[in-house]
């Protein structure tokens, strides 16, 4: 059997694949198993931050997997140590628990939120329309979007949805003194690629500090540069309580974080939360390395790279509209955007989707030629 018939008989049936086998790659660049070669404007999910197999993020993986592989957090370990230190160094938080993803990172926002609220009384965790934050039961709970909420109920209680850009919903929740915790995301990804509007946010972080409530920033996809800042909230002129990271933050090996602001540092105590494999010496180290190279050049470059796809793509023939930060886009296409990614695949370029849109996460360093021949292949196809 094939690549292909192997997975469709022995994977369970949980992804709707595209019709292609990958084998290897080089940056922003993929060829599958017959050598077809396709231009990457997904990123794994913008997971692969400076794409796959970046020589510098091979290095820092395998100097790690050298010295020392897997440790339990029952031990420190410098590579955790070093990239909690620059996480928060970075961000002017205080501390960072690590695990695996981007649901577990929201699994420990909520947890922290609900023992902030313990003495209180209050237990609510307010969340978004169109938001998406994971897959356990508790972060489905937390997404609001009623097609994620089918056949696994019932959930956990506590959450209530808010309509985005609503500031009269916003403040009635918020001011109901049953809230311990507000996540959103600054661009909703799962959600259609759209884009919070700043007054909006301020009014959350306002609110939250006026009534005692973790202000809290979902930033698993908005993260690491992603979004033209190294986080989306960066943007707003906002300083969260706690925000959740994941997907680029290793570069392409799994991890996320729940990096907590002084209000939060001492929620968790021993044994309140962990994990076996979070903040391991090999991911860390591969976080290390893509942390370090989000400079300013490089963020000013996601922003011109940004400026330049919308440049090409707005107003052009097939496109209802742009929207998105940085290397985050949204396409609203007139055709169907199943349609338009399965051409776009035909001739070599790899796209997602998120609701309605085409969704672009190149590379950040994706060079301006592969970026012209990727933008050349879409409109062709829009």
């Amino acid at each position: 059997m094939n690549t292909k018939q192997t997975d469709l008989t022995y994977v369970a049936n949980t992804y709707g694949r595209f019709d292609v086998a990958l084998q290897q790659g080089c940056g922003a660049t993929y060829a599958d198993e017959d050598g077809k070669k396709y231009i990457d404007f997904g990123s794994g999910i913008a997971v692969n931050t400076f794409g796959t197999c970046d020589p510098e993020w091979v290095a820092a993986v395998t100097d790690q997997l050298n010295q020392m592989g897997h440790v339990s957090n029952l031990y420190y370990s410098a590579p955790q140590a070093r990239l909690a230190q620059m996480l928060c160094e970075k961000t002017g938080m205080k501390k960072v628990f690590f695990g695996n993803s981007g649901a577990e990172a929201n699994e420990c926002a909520l947890k922290i939120a609900r023992k902030y609220g313990e003495t209180t009384g209050r237990s609510t965790i307010v969340t978004l329309k169109s938001s998406f934050h994971g897959r356990t039961i508790a972060t489905l709970a937390a997404t609001g979007q009623d097609k994620f909420h089918e056949h696994f109920g019932p959930f956990p209680e506590g959450f209530c949805y808010v309509t985005p850009g609503d500031t009269a919903e916003l403040t009635a929740a918020l001011t109901s003194g049953q809230v311990c915790g507000v996540l959103m995301e600054v661009v909703q990804g799962e959600g259609g690629v759209n884009v919070l509007d700043k007054d909006y946010v301020q009014l959350a972080a306002k609110l939250c500090q006026e009534n005692d409530i973790l202000f809290m920033i979902d930033e698993v996809q908005t993260g690491n540069g992603r979004t033209g800042k190294l986080y989306g909230y960066m943007h707003y002129d906002v300083q969260p309580d706690v925000f959740t990271t994941a997907k680029g933050l290793a570069g392409g090996l799994p991890m996320g974080a729940c990096i907590i602001g002084e209000k939060a540092e001492s929620v968790l105590g021993k044994g309140d939360h962990g994990s076996t494999f979070g903040g391991n010496p090999i991911c860390a180290a591969g976080a290390v390395n893509v942390l370090s190279r989000l400079t300013d050049e490089l963020l000013s470059d996601v922003t011109a790279k940004s400026e330049y796809i919308r440049k090409e793509l707005e107003g052009c023939p097939g496109v209802k509209g742009v929207t998105g930060l940085g290397l985050m886009l949204g396409v609203a296409t007139e055709k169907s955007n199943a349609q338009v990614a399965a051409d776009c695949l035909r001739d070599g370029l790899l796209v997602l989707t998120a609701k309605d849109k085409v969704r672009l996460l190149p590379p950040l360093n994706i060079s301006f030629k592969e970026l012209q021949q990727g933008i050349a292949i879409l409109k062709k196809n829009l």
